[in-house]
């Protein structure tokens, strides 16, 4: 397979997470998987990119269920390409999330009853069988989009408690398994910053606490509780005798403050990209939990002035964070919900059909990584191929699908169309018929 060269820093940057047999395998089913449309069953990727593949077509599905290899080495290896290459200094905003992948089975390891909150409202709960990936990506200004992307770079699997209890696991929330995968983006890149911001499933007082521990190079960013409890710092002690106190004055909560402080108008960044018209509130306290201590937050009341969104409150563990960057750093984070659903609709996220540990385990985190790759891909594929665009009346910005037809179109052209195999053939076709051909081929989905 003839790697383009624009291509080939981030294929190599992949490839070091392999032994060379199973590297090559690796890289022709990510070619395959980028290539296929419909279900990403190993199978179906075998029948888009035969005449790429060598060997017989086992050797490809032991890449997921027997090989030697492990998701956490090509999660750092996709994080320092993206690091080096799109945020090379500043500091790293993140988003993260957990959303559910509908896969049914009675063998199939790991599967739980979870609530979807895509279906899911106020008055009805939605529950769908499968599993329940906690997600953690970079958000990547590209020069065609006004609003970030969200390139997921870690996945965790979520095991219900009724599971772990069955197996003799301890039982990890989605909070926990976050905060784990926070502690590694830590420790691999030691001379980072990194600004994360969750739902507020993730805005809770242990994760807080966590980014205080390591407030010099991780903020919290997320929903706050209009009736939280704040306290001011404790005093200073002036008797050796005794306990010394845990906390200060109680502060009134946010809420409280809101009723009667006046509001401050801002103009912010506001989901999906756009800005909109606010009234802000903010203040500053010590947030506690019996057993927990105290963490240092600035919270921030938003009334959105158009009246097409709920009134939200949101907080922060850096205190110094002015209220527009906060807004603004929360309101980026719905990037990862895009990612989400693009997921199912151009990559076949829950179309995967593997049933034992290694094979769940690794699989689905690589549909995940190739959302980040097909993103990487497209920055640098060259203009001609970018044509493949489809545009209509209001349309501002290059999407998703404008991405994977460009580099579909880029991989058969210049990769496949290439090879030995076939580039006699290809140059021989007239222009327009080749263009057509192309089309064809490379269809969003």
């Amino acid at each position: 397979m003839l790697i383009p060269s624009a291509a080939e820093p981030l294929f190599l940057s992949l490839s070091v997470a392999f032994t060379e047999p199973t590297s090559q395998r690796f890289l022709t089913l990510l070619v395959a998987a980028v290539l296929t449309t419909g279900r990403r069953t190993v199978s179906n990727l075998f029948r888009t990119g035969r005449t790429l593949m060598n060997g017989d077509l086992s050797t490809y599905h032991r890449v997921f269920s027997k090989r030697r290899w492990t998701t956490l080495a090509l999660s750092k290896s996709l994080a320092a390409y993206i690091l080096t290459r799109f945020v090379p200094a500043g500091p790293v905003f993140l988003a993260g999330d957990d959303t559910v992948e509908e896969h049914r089975g009675k063998k199939v390891y790991g599967k739980g009853c979870h609530r979807d909150a895509v279906r899911s409202t106020h008055s009805f709960t939605a529950y769908r069988w499968g599993h329940k990936w906690v997600v953690l990506a970079i958000l990547v200004t590209f020069p065609w989009s006004p609003r970030p992307w969200a390139l997921p770079i870690l996945v965790a699997l979520y095991h219900p408690k009724d599971w772990n209890l069955k197996h003799g696991r301890r039982h990890k929330t989605p909070v926990v398994l976050m905060r784990q995968m926070l502690a590694l983006l830590i420790h691999w890149f030691p001379h980072r910053t990194f600004i994360f911001s969750g739902d507020g499933g993730y805005g809770t007082h242990d994760l807080a606490r966590f980014a205080h521990k390591h407030s010099r190079r991780l903020t919290l960013v997320s929903r706050f509780y209009p009736h939280a409890n704040l306290y001011a710092p404790p005093p200073r002690r002036q008797r050796k005798k005794g306990r010394p106190r845990l906390k200060g004055a109680k502060l009134p909560a946010p809420a409280r403050v809101v009723a009667r402080a006046p509001r401050t108008r801002l103009s912010v960044s506001w989901y999906g990209g756009g800005t909109r018209r606010v009234q802000v509130v903010t203040g500053v306290g010590h947030w506690y939990k019996l057993g927990a201590g105290l963490v240092p937050v600035r919270w921030v009341f938003v009334h959105d002035l158009t009246g097409t969104h709920r009134d939200e409150y949101f907080f922060t563990t850096a205190t110094d964070m002015a209220p527009r960057d906060l807004i603004q750093t929360f309101t980026g984070r719905w990037s990862i919900e895009v990612t989400f659903a693009e997921l199912r609709a151009y990559l076949g996220l829950e179309t995967t059909r593997g049933w034992c540990a290694p094979t769940i385990l690794r699989m689905a985190p690589c549909l995940f990584g190739l959302y980040s790759v097909v993103a990487l891909l497209y920055a640098e594929c060259p203009l001609r191929h970018r044509s493949a665009s489809i545009t209509w009346r209001g349309k501002q910005t290059t999407t998703f699908s404008d991405a994977i037809t460009a580099v579909r179109r880029w991989m058969w052209a210049d990769w496949v169309f290439e090879t030995s195999r076939h580039s006699d053939a290809f140059s021989k076709l007239p222009r327009a018929l080749r263009a057509t051909l192309l089309y064809a081929l490379a269809p969003a989905a």
